[in-house]
C-alpha cells in the first residue's frame, strides 16, 4: 500500500505519542522529529479550520531545514472548537477545569489541521468531529484532571480515557481525528500523492 511514496523518507514533526500510535497504523516506515518551542501563534482573523490548518502549515515551515529532495513531513495541529472560541492546550489544572465545564453538556467541534510538504509540494486541509458531552459534574471534571493531567491536549480532554468512556454521548466524524491524527483522511492524500 502507498507505493506511490515508496520514494519518500518520511518525517512525523510531533511530540504527541497518539499521533505516533495512529500514523503507525497505517503500516508506514516514519521517523518522529521534534523542535522544541515551534511558536503555535495566529492571526485573529483566523475562524474554526483555518486555525489548525494555518498552524500545521507554519510548523511545516519550522521544519524546512529537515528537507531534502526526498522528505515527506506530515505536520497537524488540533483544536477544539465551540460557540466562536478556541480550546487550546490547557496551561494547568484549573485552565483544564474550566474547558472541561464549559464543554459539558454540549456538541463542539474538533478540527485537526494537516501539512503535508515535500520538497516542492504541500498539501494543506482539516477535518472537522462533532462531539457531544454529557454534563459532567465537578467531581467527575476533578477526577479526570486529577488523574489523566490532560494538559497536552486540545480541549483538555482525550476521547480515549475515562472521560471519554463516561463522558461522550454521540460522535459524528472520525473518532481518529478527535485523538489527534484523521489517519482516513490522511492516506486518501497520500494515496493521491
Amino acid at each position: 500500500m502507498l507505493d506511490n511514496i515508496s520514494q519518500y523518507r518520511i518525517l512525523l514533526a510531533s511530540n504527541s505519542p497518539r499521533r505516533r500510535e495512529l500514523l503507525g497504523g497505517l503500516g508506514l516506515s516514519y521517523e518522529v522529529v521534534s523542535l522544541p518551542e515551534i511558536d503555535e501563534s495566529y492571526p485573529a482573523s483566523l475562524q474554526g479550520a483555518e486555525i489548525p490548518a494555518y498552524i500545521a502549515t507554519q510548523k511545516a515551515k519550522a521544519y524546512q531545514d529537515w528537507m531534502t529532495a526526498d522528505t515527506l513531513l506530515i505536520t497537524a495541529d488540533t483544536i477544539v472548537w465551540l460557540e466562536g472560541k478556541v480550546y487550546g492546550k490547557p496551561a494547568d489544572a484549573q485552565e483544564a477545569r474550566q474547558m472541561l465545564k464549559e464543554l459539558s453538556g454540549k456538541t463542539h467541534t474538533v478540527i485537526t489541521g494537516m501539512a503535508i510538504t515535500a520538497h516542492n509540494k504541500q498539501k494543506t486541509f482539516a477535518v472537522e468531529s462533532y462531539v457531544t458531552f454529557a454534563p459532567l459534574d465537578d467531581a467527575e471534571i476533578d477526577y479526570y484532571v486529577d488523574h489523566y493531567r490532560p494538559y497536552d491536549k486540545a480541549g483538555a480532554y482525550g476521547i480515549q480515557e475515562w472521560i471519554g468512556y463516561i463522558g461522550v454521548t454521540a460522535l459524528e466524524g472520525s473518532y481518529f481525528n478527535v485523538m489527534g491524527l484523521p489517519v482516513q483522511r490522511l492516506y486518501q492524500e497520500l494515496k493521491q500523492w
